[in-house]
């Protein structure tokens, strides 16, 4: 199974652009009756990472604040599956942001298993900017869209 058409030719250049990851140590619950770990456990990695790089970046209060009159919601996310991960591996969660519109953006991830360096999936999804009152998109704030810009020198 080869690369989605959102990591390019070539994959060590995209790796390099990463500027963030995140340790996880795989979990038995998170595996099926065949010991390897369960497709859904995917999301639940990119999930886990997205909020300690939004805690990273120090958005993190600013967009899932229960109190604010914004939150973000994942619009899309999609897992590309490379390699079997198993229980009790450690893996290295890796995110950076690729795309900054007015009210959305978008996080490419990938997952490592840290002591064979192979990569196990990779994704993308989008995270949309929305009013609590109406359901609708908002524009994300400039002084977000400034910290995830400076970060990962990603063009807004």
């Amino acid at each position: 199974m080869g690369y989605p058409n959102f990591v390019g030719e070539d994959i060590e250049k995209w790796m390099e652009q990463f500027h963030f990851s995140t340790a996880i140590k795989i979990r038995f619950s998170e595996t099926d009756a065949y010991g390897h770990v369960n497709n859904v456990s995917y999301f639940t990695y990119f999930e886990q990472s997205r909020l300690e790089y939004m805690e990273h970046l120090g958005i993190v209060e600013q967009l899932v604040n229960e109190s604010s009159d914004t939150l973000v919601v994942t619009a899309n996310l999609e897992c590309h599956y490379l390699n079997q991960l198993h229980y009790g591996q450690i893996i290295h969660v890796h995110v950076k942001t690729v795309r900054i519109g007015k009210s959305s953006f978008d996080l490419e991830y990938v997952i490592t298993d840290q002591e064979k360096e192979k990569i196990a999936a990779v994704g993308r999804g989008t995270i949309v900017h929305v009013n609590r009152m109406n359901n609708r998109s908002e524009a994300i704030p400039e002084a977000i869209k400034e910290k995830l810009t400076r970060f990962d020198m990603v063009k807004s």
